[in-house]
């Protein structure tokens, strides 16, 4: 089978090394970058499967890179980043990052949020229409969802909530992107309504609501819908 090349873009040659040892010890082929015109030259030669990168580069800034990459690529990009502040999160993630994980961090989570942005949910997006993550089938042409062979009726608001959420599938989605795909540019800041919809959403799709599996919270940022079974 072949191995997942990941591109590492870090300024700091110690957390390089730490994180390509880390990473090529779960299988993963590691090339690196210590800039941002390093890390898209490399993506134009070769483009990885996956980047994962800091915000704090030399040469540009980390958000202005993830624009650049995706730009021309739609690679799976996380962010490593020391910086905690919302803003900062949102705007790599508006930019086009799939997640943003803050250091200091865990190396098993980061591994597991490598291992998500890799994941390929399927079918996605196929010819049926319809959208499957583990035992949840979303259908947007009937509007219709499944967990397992159970239908589950939703209100057109929370489809329109989990329909904007699968067409993302893996990747957090923020407040602001929800808001204006479900309820509109006159509502992006009604965080509000996406705190009621999610809790609902919870109640239907999750055994335990209070303890989420499928629909995961981005303290402050989004949401992420992943699969997962009952």
């Amino acid at each position: 089978m072949k191995r997942a090349l990941l591109l590492v873009v870090e300024d700091d040659q110690e957390m390089r090394r730490v994180l390509s040892l880390a990473l090529q010890g779960q299988g993963f082929d590691v090339k690196e970058a210590a800039s941002g015109a390093e890390a898209l030259r490399l993506i134009r030669t070769r483009a990885p499967d996956a980047a994962i990168l800091d915000l704090g580069l030399p040469d540009v800034d980390g958000i202005e890179l993830i624009a650049s990459i995706r730009a021309e690529h739609q690679l799976p990009i996380i962010v490593l980043s020391a910086r905690t502040d919302e803003q900062a999160q949102i705007r790599a993630l508006d930019n086009g990052a799939n997640d943003f994980v803050t250091k200091p961090f865990r190396e098993r989570e980061l591994l597991a949020r490598v291992r998500v942005a890799l994941r390929k949910p399927l079918p996605f997006g196929s010819a049926d229409g319809s959208i499957t993550l583990g035992d949840l089938r979303i259908d947007s042409a009937t509007r219709r969802v499944f967990v397992g062979s159970e239908e589950v009726k939703l209100t057109r608001t929370e489809f329109e909530l989990l329909d904007a959420l699968a067409r993302k599938a893996g990747q957090v989605v923020t407040h602001g992107q929800l808001l204006l795909a479900v309820w509109g540019a006159d509502h992006v800041h009604e965080i509000h309504y996406l705190r009621v919809y999610v809790k609902l959403l919870r109640k239907k799709l999750e055994i335990e609501p209070t303890k989420p599996k499928r629909l995961l919270t981005a303290l402050g940022v989004g949401y992420r819908l992943v699969a997962a079974t009952r």
